[in-house]
This record gives structure tokens, C-alpha cells and sequence, in this order.
């Protein structure tokens, strides 16, 4: 067969011409772009590298996130290499590379988070930047212990989530997908000055959970919020209490109203729209991202692609802010 034609834009290597490749045949890889391995074999590194992390043993309610990344690829074959909400062609400002898969442990959670830890710092060894496709919120917590150790601090961190995932334990578990966020600040990995949800709404065990969360240092956006103060507001909320400190975002898809995000674990009535959504992330351009993940796609029960659409678009806009700072620095 012939050699799959690729756009090569600034000598970086993009994805396959989809003007000489219909969209839907080869290999799903994100956005259509190459391979890791093969930019490797080529003699060439990536400044941003995509993983997935199929793992849902720590979820609470519904089981599924484990095959999230497959999903979000397959609904990715439709992005394009121009963005023009932000004005930015993130493939040719920099190299962006598909790394494929992490290998986790499914009957093991504490060996499955040791992997992730391991791997992400593996993937970041030569400064390359990391996005993270899940799986379920548990692998929030080694992907922060990776992101500290490479800023050499503590880290910022924007969690746009319907949950606060500051939880304790469930059934004498300390590692679930509820939990991430409350081990991270126990460990020290977070910057208590510039910690917020957003997007958090529904029900909750008792208010000393809001207690326990502000006590971490976390400031709270509800959707509520959210919907009387607008999106420029909130935005410049963000950019307040982050400044230009390293900072790390953590995006559960359920953050979306189950009307736009059906395909997830654990869904709130109430929640953000997806164009809210894409308009906060585009509002956060210039921050200093050290690393995101967007988590807890279930394509079970998805239907048209909707969630996996909804995730693979946040992916693409944090891409572009990925990409747009390392052209910058």
C-alpha cells in the first residue's frame, strides 16, 4: 500500500490529509496525528504528547471509563488542524504525537496509580508537555504527583468537575475516583492559594464535606454560578486566583449537563453546556499549563457520539493552549 500522505506544517508532522484520506479509515489515533513510536523511529520527539489511561477500578457507579480513550480518538477523527476560536494551528506550532495506551493493572489499584505515576514521568522525561485521556478521576492523583515533581512545587489546579472529589474513603478505600484531589492535598502536591472547582452542583454526603474542601484551600464555581455571573466573569475569576503559577487541569466530562455528556459515570442535573465549557478553556489562554487530563467518558452509554465529541473538543482547545505557550516560551 501507499505511504499515507501526512500535512507537514512548520517541518512539524500533522495529521493524515484527510483531503486524500476519507476521515473515517486507519488508524484512530487523536486527531488523526501520528504515532509516537513512529515519529521516534523517524529520529524525532514530541513536545505534546497524548496518552490514554483506560482504567475505571476506582469508580463508584457506573463501570465503562476504561475504554473513554478509544472513544474520545474515534470521535476526535473530525478536528482539524486550524482552531479558529483561538486563532492557533496547534500541529504546526508544535510536534503533537499519539503515545498510545498506558499498560494498567485492572485488578489493582495502587499498582495500577504506581504506573501511571511512572509513565507520565517517562513521557516527560525530554520536557514534553502531557495530555491525559481517561479512564476514571483516580489517575488525577499520580498524574498531579508527576506534574509536582516536574515543576519541583506544588501546583495550581482548576477541576472542572459536578463533583468536588475531596472525599475520604469509600468502603475503607483511600484510592477511588472520588477521592483524588483530598490524597493530593495530604500529600503536599497542591498550591492551597489557587485551588478551584468548577461546574460542581447536585447533592452532597452532609456540609461538612464543603467544610472539609474549603479547608484544603478550594474555592468553589457551582454551575450556578456559572450561569448568573457569565463565562467572562468566571474567567477572570480563574486567572485571579491562578496568576502565573504552574498550574494543572483536571476536566471530568461530567461537568457537562447530562444533555450534553450522557456517556459518563456519574452525571448531575444543572450541569455547564459544551460551548460554556469550550469558552472557559479558551479564556485561560496564557496560563502556565504544566499538564491536563479530560476523564470518565463511558461509551456505554453514549449515543452519536455525543460525550465523546463534547471530551475530544475540550481535548483539541487544550491542546491549543498547550501548544500555543510552547510556541511562546
Amino acid at each position: 500500500m501507499r505511504e499515507i500522505p501526512r500535512i507537514i506544517d512548520n517541518g512539524n508532522i500533522g495529521p493524515v490529509n484527510s483531503t486524500l484520506v476519507p476521515r473515517y479509515s486507519g488508524e484512530s489515533t487523536f486527531a488523526l496525528l501520528p504515532r509516537l513510536r513512529d515519529l521516534e523511529t523517524a529520529g524525532r520527539s514530541a513536545d505534546i504528547k497524548i496518552v490514554g489511561a483506560p482504567f475505571d477500578t476506582g469508580v463508584s457507579y457506573r463501570p465503562g471509563a476504561r475504554f473513554g480513550p478509544a472513544h474520545i480518538r474515534q470521535a476526535s477523527r473530525l478536528l482539524r488542524p486550524y482552531n479558529p476560536a483561538t486563532d492557533t494551528s496547534p500541529f504546526a506550532q508544535v510536534q503533537v504525537a499519539d503515545a498510545g495506551d498506558m499498560a494498567l493493572n485492572p485488578f489493582h489499584i495502587e499498582e495500577a496509580i504506581a504506573t501511571v505515576e511512572h509513565d507520565a514521568l517517562e513521557l516527560t522525561a525530554d520536557g514534553a508537555s502531557l495530555l491525559t485521556i481517561g479512564g476514571d478521576h483516580t489517575i488525577a492523583l499520580p498524574l498531579l504527583r508527576a506534574a509536582s515533581q516536574r515543576a519541583g512545587q506544588p501546583v495550581a489546579l482548576l477541576h472542572f468537575d459536578a463533583h468536588l472529589d475531596t472525599w475520604d474513603t469509600y468502603f475503607g478505600a483511600d484510592y477511588t475516583h472520588g477521592t483524588p484531589f483530598r490524597r493530593a492535598a495530604e500529600e503536599g502536591l497542591l498550591d492551597p492559594s489557587a485551588l478551584c472547582h468548577v461546574g460542581t452542583r447536585g447533592p452532597v454526603y452532609s456540609k461538612n464535606d464543603l467544610d472539609d474542601d474549603a479547608r484544603f484551600g478550594f474555592g468553589i464555581i457551582t454551575s450556578a454560578d456559572l450561569y448568573y455571573k457569565g463565562v467572562e466573569a468566571v474567567v477572570t475569576i480563574l486567572r485571579e486566583r491562578i496568576g502565573d503559577k504552574p498550574v494543572y487541569i483536571s476536566l471530568d466530562i461530567d461537568v457537562l449537563d447530562p444533555a450534553h455528556a450522557p456517556g459518563t459515570g456519574t452525571p448531575e442535573a444543572g450541569g455547564l453546556t459544551s460551548r460554556e465549557l469550550l469558552e472557559m478553556l479558551r479564556g485561560l489562554r496564557g496560563l502556565n499549563i504544566l499538564g491536563a487530563d479530560v476523564v470518565e467518558v463511558l461509551p456505554s452509554y453514549d449515543h452519536a457520539e455525543v460525550t465523546g465529541i463534547a471530551a475530544a473538543h475540550a481535548c483539541y482547545d487544550l491542546l491549543s493552549l498547550m501548544a500555543d505557550l510552547r510556541a511562546a516560551k
